[in-house]
C-alpha cells in the first residue's frame, strides 16, 4: 500500500494539476473531434478531476477539499492562458466576471467532490455516497444531452455526448468502487443524485 501523500505534496500536486487540467482542456476542445472533444466542455469531467483527486489524497477532507479546490481554480486561468498563447485569445478574460464566477464554481465543486474521493475509502454510507457523486453528475450532464436530442440546434449530436456521459460515469463506479456490492450501491444512490444534478443544472441556467 503506497504511503499517503504530506502536505507538501498535496499542495504541488494541487498547483500542477490546475495547471494541467486548465492547459490539457483546451487543447482537447481545440484539437480532438466531435464528440470527444466536445467533453472539454463538460463541468462533470472537471468534478470527476476533482473526486480523482480526493482519491489519491485518501486521508483527511479538510486537505482534500483545499486541494481539489484549488486545482479546479487554477485550472480556470490556466485555460485562458492557454488559449491566449495558442490561439491569440484576449488576455482580458483572465479577470473578465465570467472566469471569476467559474473560480467560485471550482471551490463549491472542489470541496464537494474532493471529500468524495476521501469519502470513498471511508466507513458506511460514505463509501457509497463517495464514488456515486462523480457518477451522478456525469449522469446530469447526460440527461441536460438527453434533452436536447431533436432540438433544431443540436439535431442527433447530443445522442453520442449522453452515452459518453453515461459510460464514463458507470467507469467512474467500476474504477472508485472496491467491491461489486459498493459499485452496486453506488449506482443505485447515484440515480437519484443525478436527478438532482439535473435540477440544480437546470436551476443554474444550463439548457
Amino acid at each position: 500500500m503506497r504511503p499517503e501523500p504530506g502536505n507538501r505534496h498535496v499542495a504541488l500536486a494541487a498547483v500542477l494539476g490546475g495547471v494541467l487540467l486548465g492547459s490539457v482542456d483546451f487543447l482537447w476542445i481545440k484539437y480532438l473531434p466531435y464528440a470527444v472533444g466536445n467533453l472539454g466542455n463538460s463541468s462533470a469531467v472537471w468534478a470527476v478531476a476533482a473526486f480523482a483527486f480526493g482519491c489519491w489524497v485518501r486521508s483527511g477532507r479538510l486537505r482534500a477539499a483545499i486541494g481539489a479546490a484549488a486545482v479546479l481554480v487554477i485550472a480556470v486561468p490556466s485555460y485562458y492562458v492557454t488559449a491566449a498563447l495558442v490561439q491569440g485569445d484576449d488576455w482580458a478574460v483572465l479577470w473578465a466576471p465570467t472566469s471569476l464566477l467559474w473560480m467560485c464554481f471550482g471551490v463549491l465543486a472542489g470541496v464537494l467532490f474532493g471529500i468524495a474521493g476521501v469519502w470513498t475509502r471511508g466507513p458506511g454510507w460514505r463509501q457509497v455516497v463517495g464514488p456515486a457523486l462523480p457518477a451522478a453528475v456525469l449522469f446530469a450532464e447526460a440527461g441536460l444531452e438527453i434533452r436536447r436530442i431533436g432540438e433544431p440546434d443540436y439535431g442527433d449530436d447530443p445522442v453520442w455526448d449522453a452515452l459518453i456521459r453515461l459510460a464514463l460515469g458507470l467507469l467512474v463506479l467500476a474504477l472508485a468502487g472496491r467491491t461489486n456490492r459498493q459499485r452496486a450501491l453506488a449506482l443505485v444512490a447515484a440515480l437519484p443524485l443525478a436527478l438532482a444534478g439535473l435540477a440544480a443544472f437546470l436551476l443554474a441556467g444550463f439548457r
